[in-house]
């Protein structure tokens, strides 16, 4: 049997776009064996799943090397076929390397990619082409040929029955929050939006605990009487099963994002710093994508995102025509 292991070891909405990779391994390799790696906090994701084998977990905050080699030395004990390093920092090589697997995959940007026995460009520009599931799947395009599979999570009948009592009436999800500012919707355009939706449609704000403040004050600011905040009650799976349902699901460029793309739910994704060509726009067949109507100077600005607004005015956030977000919702 062919052993697979899948190592991505960032941020959630990372792991999410990595389950691309297994979909098309199990495709092509229906008897294998794939596993996946995590950092600790991400496992929950891929609780249930039917046919990823073991989920190894790597804790980065506490005793991060210790943890690594202990980590790699039972890796290497497993006797991989193919290792799979889908990211691009010196550690999650050493694990490749350390790993002793037959095959050993990654991008060229890996400070370790010279012991790679496959690699492949990654890159990643405001003016870029590929998807990050397309610039994954390039890692295994020798062994699965051209198809490229959609991210996919599976949420179980006990998550769609934790949150069905929230589906008797029509609905919208809001993902308001975002680890980094600069991709992150301001919460006074959240609000107004908010308080456009229709009187009868439920609205139901999705975050983790951590996003419970910035989720209170949009309800307190908002008028709309059937508005509610779920954020820290519900998990990653109950939240994409929450979001399978919904008349739409608005989102930044973050997480719950991909999550509606591995349920294949409706998305309008809203676009603040940054831009789809990084390659990590929406996947779903129902999608939009809401950003500024016009050619801002210093747009896009990083990558990622930043704490603040490297220019002070953040207009690639507070120029957004927000009379669309409900122009999506009237379309349906």
């Amino acid at each position: 049997m062919h052993k697979f292991l899948i190592i991505q070891t960032a941020f959630i909405g990372d792991v999410v776009l990595a389950t691309a990779v297994a979909e098309d391994l199990k495709l092509h390799f229906p008897e294998a064996r794939i596993d996946m790696l995590l950092r600790k906090g991400n496992e929950s994701l891929l609780s249930d799943h039917p046919f990823i084998g073991k989920v190894w977990i790597w804790n980065k905050k506490k005793n991060k090397l210790r943890n690594l080699f202990k980590l790699a030395k039972e890796i290497r004990r497993e006797e991989y076929d193919d290792v799979i390093n889908l990211q691009r920092f010196f550690s999650s090589g050493l694990l490749t390397v350390l790993s002793g697997a037959k095959t050993k995959r990654g991008f060229n940007k890996n400070p370790l990619s010279a012991f790679f026995d496959i690699k492949r460009d990654h890159i990643m520009t405001k003016d870029g082409l590929l998807h990050e599931t397309e610039r994954n799947k390039q890692l295994i395009d020798d062994i699965v040929g051209s198809s490229i599979a959609r991210p996919r999570l599976y949420p179980s009948e006990i998550d769609y029955e934790k949150v069905k009592h929230l589906k008797q009436n029509p609905y919208i999800c809001c993902a308001p929050a975002s680890v980094w500012h600069t991709k992150q919707y301001p919460k006074s355009h959240w609000i107004s939006f908010i308080n456009a939706v229709p009187a009868e449609i439920d609205v139901y704000l999705l975050g983790g605990p951590g996003d419970q403040k910035l989720c209170q004050e949009i309800i307190s600011g908002s008028a709309h009487l059937k508005a509610r905040d779920l954020s820290g009650s519900l998990s990653f799976l109950e939240s994409a099963a929450l979001m399978k349902g919904a008349l739409m699901n608005y989102v930044n460029d973050s997480a719950p994002m991909h999550f509606a793309s591995a349920v294949n739910a409706p998305v309008t994704a809203i676009y603040c710093s940054t831009v789809t060509n990084f390659g990590f726009g929406p996947l779903s067949d129902k999608k939009h994508v809401v950003e500024i109507d016009y050619d801002l100077y210093c747009r896009p600005c990083g990558l990622h995102g930043y704490k603040s607004c490297p220019q002070k005015h953040f207009k690639c956030a507070h120029d957004i025509p927000h009379n669309r977000l409900i122009e999506i919702l009237n379309e349906r």
